[in-house]
């Protein structure tokens, strides 16, 4: 059995209290019974008596229902609000990753293959194939993917760009080009798989064999920004800076310090793939015709650099280089690499014809058909 609660303190003095007025109120009704008040009223005996009564009464149920009105307070203040939301997790987007290098795994498979080995295809697709073309008439030297789009939760379609060369039965090999094959592909396991199931095993099944597609739209590129040739005069402080920093960065022979602002973090090329490097021309953004003066500190300039670079073997190869200058101290400094060159504002990419580059064996591939109907 539980002992009852004591009564607090503060409870305590309240029940003192009014019991010392209680006792002072029946002195005065001993000696000011019936006595009329100076509002006209008569207080008697009994109804001063009733009121302590009353007023005991009221103090013991404040000591009484004390302990229980705290504890109420506290259970609804730890009780968690019915209205409040609760958070939901953003679904996580499926990733392409998988599907797309499935795809283009079956894709090469699919152009090996040929009459009696079908069964290569079994790991890519499990329905019923019967090939015509003689196995190892064309191969893929080179694949990857342009595209890839989720149709349906876990249903991938994916593009695939393939380099083809056939073979005949000679020995001798031609090179078609690029051709374009799309797949079915399905998915299963987690959004970073390309599925929607969490926790299950990732794996890919085609749904088809291969459908060989056009070639995407060919487009003309907008505008660039750099709308003055700077040629390569070296009398041009921005062109002597640019040179001196792509020599830095692609021979490692001097330190790119020398030609960068304070606090850029660039880095050579290592271990350096050119043994030197000759500037060929420049454009850039300013407005003016000559640059034979640097202007105030803090100028900015956005320049495309054209380099012809000499590998370890010898051999030239062509570069393009978009940088952004900073004037600093009466000197052109180097402030970053673009990622890539600047381009007008408003100024999309158009449509350009498609046109083919024959191969060097082009008479020998006549009779085949074009990449973008066969």
């Amino acid at each position: 059995m539980k002992r009852p609660r004591r009564p607090s303190k503060a409870a305590k003095k309240q029940l003192v209290e009014a019991e010392a007025w209680d006792e002072e109120g029946d002195e005065t009704q001993e000696t000011s019974a019936d006595e009329p008040d100076e509002t006209g009223w008569k207080t008697s005996t009994a109804q001063m008596a009733g009121l302590s009564r009353l007023v005991r009464a009221g103090v013991w149920a404040l000591v009484v229902s004390g302990p229980v009105l705290g504890t109420l307070a506290f259970l609804s203040s730890s009780a968690p609000a019915q209205g409040a939301a609760k958070p939901v997790a953003a679904a996580t987007p499926a990733s392409p990753v998988g599907p797309a290098g499935f795809a283009e795994l079956f894709v090469a498979a699919y152009l090996q293959a040929g009459q009696g080995t079908e069964r290569d295809l079994a790991p890519y697709y499990s329905g019923s194939v019967a090939l015509a073309v003689k196995p190892g008439t064309r191969t893929a030297t080179q694949s990857t993917v342009i595209a890839s789009r989720e149709v349906q939760p876990s249903y991938w379609s994916v593009t695939v760009a393939a380099d083809i060369t056939a073979h005949d039965d000679k020995g001798k090999s031609t090179r078609l080009g690029v051709q374009y094959f799309r797949v079915g592909i399905q998915a299963t396991g987690p959004a970073g798989a390309g599925g929607t199931e969490q926790g299950a095993n990732p794996g890919y099944a085609a749904t088809s064999l291969p459908a060989q597609v056009a070639a995407p739209t060919a487009l003309k590129p907008g505008g660039l920004a750099y709308e003055t040739d700077r040629g390569s005069s070296s009398a041009d402080p921005s062109v002597e800076t640019a040179r001196g920093f792509l020599a830095a960065y692609l021979t490692g022979t001097t330190e790119l310090d020398r030609y960068t602002s304070p606090g850029t973090r660039l880095q050579p090329i290592s271990p350096a793939p050119y043994a030197a490097v000759k500037v060929t021309g420049v454009q850039d953004d300013s407005s003016g015709s000559g640059q034979q003066k640097v202007p105030a500190d803090g100028t900015v300039l956005h320049q495309l650099v054209q380099v012809d670079a000499t590998d370890q073997a010898g051999s030239p190869v062509s570069l393009s280089y978009a940088l952004t200058l900073k004037s600093r101290a009466g000197r052109w400094e180097v402030a970053s690499v673009d990622d890539a060159p600047a381009i007008r504002a408003s100024s999309p990419p158009s449509a350009a014809p498609h046109t083919t580059t024959p191969s060097p064996d082009a008479d020998t591939a006549s009779d085949s058909p074009s990449p973008s109907n066969s």
